[in-house]
């Protein structure tokens, strides 16, 4: 009859009949799947369980409800079980399902939690309805994601309290030639309710910081020494949420990572003190290392103060003085700065600034020493990590989140492109 249907003369229309094949396979498989769940009134040895109350919940009849699954909707009917002491009721079949108080099977959730983990929201319905031929509300594919987020974070705050109270399965395995270590932060917008206090007196701040974080290996280096990241070794920590706590997540995913068997452990970051902090208090025998690139950009800065709007004069100065940084000779870098003359105090300050930044990650600079060791100098692989984990999902336009909410979709996302999320989805129910 399909077939039929879409048959004209002189053509196929194949793609509506894709789409009407797959309904109606979709139809069938639905009264199918229905019918092969529907559960008969239990035998007397089956008509009692125990409740959590410790009394005994006896059966009472056979109750239906609809659930959306993969296939399509469906009614599922099933015993329900009452306690007379505590009234607590019970449906042990929707538990062997997974389906407690859900109006989505296993299967749908998944699907939701994927679109919603890569898209807005909206699009993930838009995606749903196109791909799976499913029609489901925005607002559910919210509520999936987010909930699924915020599980996968309460289970990985768990294994943060193992990894600070010394209790993770100790990892046996080969040894790691060089793990890293990578941090930095990121703003994403908040709603109105969700604003601290701003750098503009008065004005709240629009936006939160997500600290991220990340871990990876390195075991080779090309033909000009220059290391190469092992593929698909990198993996994701992040949230929003105090440096304290953060450094305790990153903490764990290290250890997680096999921190204690790297024969040659490195941090990496910019010249934020928060993360140096984080790396002196729990990864005390790391090598550090400031993004070389950062350093860089510090030079420009002061390049454009000494000469405003001369970008020829700024070049020049850059060609002068950014070989002592590429050189690791920081302290005839930091001589030099302290020398200069400014011509107002807000230069001078200035320059005083940027002379500390320098001067105090000195020994993070040594920048000729780490390419000898073929080590990374760059912290491209977080810089590239908030683009595609934070900013591409969280910081679209006009989207504005709760702190909630963005914890649940980061934790999410995280979980995802770090390659768990199968271990987890398999785990969950544990």
């Amino acid at each position: 009859m399909i077939f039929q249907q879409h048959r004209k003369p002189g053509s196929l229309d194949l793609e509506a009949i894709e789409m009407a094949l797959r309904s109606a396979l979709h139809q069938v498989g639905a009264v199918a799947l229905g019918q092969w769940l529907q559960c008969e009134p239990p035998s007397p040895e089956q008509r009692k369980l125990l409740c959590p109350c410790g009394q005994v919940a006896l059966y009472r009849e056979l109750r239906s409800r609809r659930i959306l699954t993969a296939v399509g909707e469906i009614e599922l009917r099933r015993p329900y079980y009452l306690c007379s002491h505590c009234h607590r009721g019970q449906f042990p079949f929707d538990r062997q399902l997974d389906v407690v108080h859900q109006d989505l099977s296993p299967g749908v959730r998944r699907m939701l939690a994927v679109v919603g983990a890569e898209a807005p929201f909206d699009q993930g319905r838009e995606q749903m309805q196109l791909l799976a031929g499913l029609t489901v509300t925005t607002k559910a594919v919210e509520r999936t994601a987010e909930a699924l987020g915020t599980d996968i974070g309460a289970r990985e705050q768990q294994h943060i309290q193992q990894a600070m109270q010394l209790n993770l399965p100790i990892i046996v395995g080969a040894p790691i030639p060089i793990l890293y270590v990578q941090m930095d932060g990121t703003g994403i917008p908040v709603t109105q309710t969700e604003r601290t206090v701003g750098k503009v007196e008065g004005q709240p701040a629009r936006t939160r910081e997500v600290k991220l974080g990340c871990v990876f290996t390195q075991t080779a280096y090309d033909a000009e020494g220059f290391a190469i990241r092992d593929p698909d070794s990198t993996t994701y920590a992040g949230a929003i949420e105090t440096a304290a706590e953060f450094g305790q997540r990153l903490y764990a995913e290290a250890q997680s990572r096999g921190w204690s068997r790297a024969l040659k452990k490195v941090i990496m970051g910019d010249g934020a003190e928060w993360i140096w902090n984080l790396a002196d208090l729990h990864f005390p025998e790391a090598i550090q290392i400031v993004d070389l690139f950062h350093a860089r950009q510090h030079l420009w800065d002061i390049a454009r103060l000494l000469y405003p709007g001369e970008d020829a004069r700024q070049r020049q100065w850059i060609l002068r003085h950014q070989p002592k940084l590429d050189g690791g000779q920081i302290q005839k870098l930091v001589s030099y700065l302290r020398s200069l003359e400014g011509a107002s105090p807000e230069l001078i300050e200035a320059l005083r600034k940027n002379a500390d930044y320098f001067e105090r990650n000195a020994e993070r600079m040594r920048y000729p020493e780490f390419r000898r060791q073929h080590l990374f100098v760059g912290s491209g692989v977080i810089e590239a990590g908030c683009k595609t984990v934070i900013g591409s999902r969280l910081k679209q336009s006009g989207m504005f989140w709760t702190v909630r909410g963005a914890n649940a979709i980061i934790a999410l996302r995280c979980c995802r492109l770090s390659g768990r999320f199968e271990d987890y989805w398999e785990a969950r129910r544990a």
